[in-house]
């Protein structure tokens, strides 16, 4: 075993502060990463808060990691030292389940192993993510970075890049699609640069017209202000996807009434329950509402790939690893445009 830095929490209500923590001896399979960035997630704060009940102490988030390869395992064959690589929000499931069998490793039957508050299996105890200067992880869970992008706006994209990515591509949003993007925020700002990067017709859905210049930026075609009725009644029947990044509980009812027949609305960002859907609302139009969690590990490879070939990022504000607890307070007050990123060297000094 190996110590390192790393900044995590006590408990519940404690802020995160510079502690030890221990990383295994590098198996056959596995790689050591020098960590140079580390994304700042939403979940990440979920956690430290134990909002959603069953964290476990001392809490070291972090899952939206890149950095260096330091050392490799006898058996490693497709990774060598000095590579650029991520590691996103798992590192290990049990393969053999069906749904790990269709590289869908996020849905684990055996339940897949987060890259912090996990079960390790190695050290026993919980897992220790990216806030830290180190990490070991089995091979098959490291992430090829593109050379042309930039590495620390890359980070991002190993969490809410693949939440956003995962459900265009699986409902195949293709060339001239209307898609509709809910939310601007950490999510929504990937969802819109995805979208239309498949070549989607993308209108950003929000409730603030303030937002409105941004999200053309991003690349919205449009923005529709959803507290706005007249507006939401000539849009409605016409979107043929939905993505939905709100993070916490709402009335999805008024959104229903955009879908065309047969079209999906997909949640990602309320982890929480929401208000009461109108059987209505689904029966005339026959229309669906899905959720969607991560990614499993080829489509992750694939969403970099396709970042990579469209010079797809994302939109970050570099912190240093001291400022990460007035940067949790700024995140959860919508202070940021549109995720943070630490840098890691931060931590060494």
């Amino acid at each position: 075993m190996s110590e390192v830095k790393a900044y995590g929490a006590a408990d519940s209500k404690a802020d995160l502060k510079e502690i030890k923590i221990e990383r295994r001896v590098i198996q056959p399979r596995d790689v050591k990463i020098k960590i140079t960035y580390c994304g700042v997630c939403h979940s990440d704060i979920h956690t430290v808060r134990d909002d959603w009940g069953g964290s476990k102490y001392p809490v070291v988030p972090g899952h939206e990691i890149i950095g260096k390869v330091l050392e490799i395992g006898n058996e490693v064959e497709n990774i060598k030292v000095g590579d650029t690589v991520g590691v996103g929000c798992m590192v290990d499931s049990c393969r053999e389940c069906e749904p790990c069998k269709l590289d869908l490793e996020q849905f684990c039957e055996q339940g897949m192993v987060g890259t912090y508050n996990g079960r390790d299996k190695h050290l026993g105890g919980h897992t220790f993510g990216g806030y830290s200067e180190e990490i070991v992880v089995d091979n098959y869970y490291v992430l090829r970075v593109p050379d042309n992008l930039d590495e620390n706006a890359v980070a991002p994209l190993l969490c809410a890049g693949i939440t956003t990515f995962s459900p265009l591509n699986h409902w195949k949003v293709s060339k001239g699609d209307k898609v509709g993007v809910i939310g601007l925020g950490g999510l929504g700002h990937m969802g819109i640069k995805f979208a239309h990067a498949m070549g989607a017709h993308v209108v950003m859905i929000t409730t603030s017209p303030g937002k409105a210049e941004d999200a053309k930026r991003l690349g919205a075609d449009e923005v529709l202000i959803s507290k706005d009725s007249d507006a939401m009644k000539k849009h409605a029947n016409s979107f043929d996807f939905l993505l939905n990044t709100v993070p916490v509980g709402h009335d999805i009812n008024p959104y229903l009434s955009l879908l065309k027949i047969d079209a999906t609305m997909c949640m990602v960002g309320a982890v929480e329950p929401l208000e009461a859907v109108h059987g209505g609302s689904l029966i005339i139009g026959r229309k669906n509402v899905a959720g969607s969690l991560i990614g499993g590990i080829k489509e992750t490879q694939e969403m970099l790939d396709f970042c990579g070939e469209h010079n797809i990022v994302s939109d970050i504000e570099m912190i240093d690893m001291h400022t990460i607890n007035e940067a949790y307070e700024r995140v959860v007050n919508g202070d940021v445009k549109y995720r943070f990123v630490i840098d890691m060297e931060s931590l060494r000094n």
